[in-house]
């Protein structure tokens, strides 16, 4: 059983370290414990699945084992675009954890074999979860070993509605507050924060050959690849990057109302959420929109305003 134990915290506890590292709390501390702790289950899920399919993992072999995924021989790829065999084995991973979600949702005799993946077992029903919003995120994974480009913004609000409303949608369920305009609200919202998100990671993405800046875009301020390489973001870059952060603050504006349609304790989580789009926005426009030179994060205390005007207005 000791061995087990070791197990699961190496294979559980560096994915569920990196939720102090977002751009909004996770599961903060004035929400009942078991939202909590569901909320927290929800975000091992999602960062567990992001982390396979960007090769983040801590131990990917010992995780490949754990879910019977042939192991590579060759050793881990640098860092930079997955080889073609690393995106073979990130493809496998992904594969490996949507049987083991299967099991999560019963589908079989076995319970499911990663740990992060057993701590959804109970949600399941308690909450009337369905399978969809996690495979949905799973897909968002397997399109990131495919796809490294967005024509258009609508390709890319596409590409989003897999790989971040599944979430929002998730805690709704979980807080049993889930309707149709509360789901369209929470969706603008989401797929704000993955569009802020991108706009921050723009190097690291690039790093890892991927660019979520749509082409279309790309073109209309004159901006080459080779301009998103260099050290510091040109007056082009910075151009394209403001249009962006309008277009992320417009679509977090209609989004925001969500906060209005619920109260108490959920109110404030959904405030901070949201608060969290509009601070990492703030900090991009206070780095002069160069995202190349250095990573904007957050202002905690600009944050904290921010969702407390957003808790007291509902919007």
């Amino acid at each position: 059983m000791a061995a087990s134990a070791k197990s699961d915290n190496q294979t559980d506890g560096d994915t569920l370290d990196k939720a102090g590292l977002e751009n909004f709390p996770v599961a903060p501390f004035f929400l009942p414990a078991a939202w909590r702790a569901d909320l927290m289950a929800v975000y091992g899920f999602a960062r567990l699945i992001d982390d396979a399919g960007d090769g983040d993992l801590a131990h990917p072999a010992e995780v490949a084992r754990l879910l019977g995924v042939k192991v590579p021989v060759a050793p881990p790829a640098p860092p930079g675009p997955p080889t073609e065999a690393e995106a073979e084995f990130r493809l496998a991973l992904l594969d490996g954890l949507e049987r083991d979600l299967d099991r999560a949702f019963g589908n079989g005799t076995e319970p499911p074999r990663h740990p992060l993946m057993r701590a959804l077992v109970p949600l399941v029903d308690k909450h009337a979860l369905t399978p969809e919003p996690f495979r949905r995120l799973i897909e968002a994974n397997r399109v990131d070993q495919t796809t490294a480009r967005y024509a258009t913004y609508r390709d890319l609000i596409g590409y989003c509605t897999l790989s971040a409303d599944p979430v929002g949608r998730l805690v709704l369920s979980i807080a049993g507050v889930s309707t149709p305009e509360r789901v369209a609200y929470s969706d603008a919202v989401c797929s704000a924060l993955q569009v802020v998100e991108h706009l921050q990671d723009v190097a690291e993405d690039l790093g890892r050959g991927r660019i979520y800046l749509p082409a279309e875009d790309l073109e209309r301020f004159g901006v080459t690849e080779a301009d998103l390489a260099a050290p510091t973001a040109s007056p082009r870059v910075r151009e394209l990057v403001a249009f962006e952060v309008d277009r992320a603050r417009t679509l977090l504006d209609h989004g925001a109302p969500l906060v209005g349609t619920v109260r108490g304790r959920l109110r404030l989580l959904l405030a901070g959420f949201t608060a969290g789009g509009y601070a990492a926005l703030a900090a991009i426009e206070a780095a002069g929109y160069d995202v190349l030179a250095h990573q904007a994060k957050p202002d905690k205390r600009r944050l904290a305003v921010k969702a407390a005007r957003l808790f007291a207005k509902g919007r």
